[in-house]
């Protein structure tokens, strides 16, 4: 009878914050350029529109947590420097690094073209990596805004 009591009391208190908790959609961007590194040199190349939309990187957010919605949902840390936010996937396999939303101007302080590209993703597979440039289709915004 107690176990029934306590499955009882779990769900009871446990189940509501789950239904509560909604995935939002904090980052989206789509890729233009792809390089694939594998110890003997990456060329760029240039993505087909077609190729590119289902390339999307798109970062979750649920409660205080951030995942990698188009990498497996991997869980990822937020950091913020400068003019840009970086997530990094905890177990070190990738991060997406974004201009955030108004940083623009003070961005171009640090690169060469900021007009080209505004998010980079990385994911590293094994011991080579893909890379990937684009455009913030959603983009994040800073807390400081």
């Amino acid at each position: 009878m107690r176990i029934i009591v306590v499955l009882l009391l779990v769900t009871t208190t446990v189940a509501p914050i789950a239904l509560d908790a909604q995935a939002v959609t904090v980052f989206k961007g789509r890729p233009a350029v792809r390089i694939i590194e594998d110890g003997r040199g990456g060329r760029p190349e240039h993505l087909k529109y077609q190729e590119a939309t289902n390339l999307d990187c798109v970062i979750s957010k649920i409660g205080d947590e951030y995942f990698w919605a188009s990498r497996e949902n991997r869980r990822l840390v937020k950091r913020e420097s400068g003019a840009f936010i970086m997530f990094v996937e905890v177990n070190g396999a990738g991060y997406v690094k974004v201009i955030a939303s108004g940083m623009k101007e003070a961005a171009a302080l640090a690169l060469p073209n900021p007009d080209a590209h505004d998010y980079v993703e990385h994911i590293l597979l094994g011991i080579g990596s893909i890379t990937y440039y684009g455009k913030q289709q959603v983009p994040v915004v800073s807390p400081r805004e």
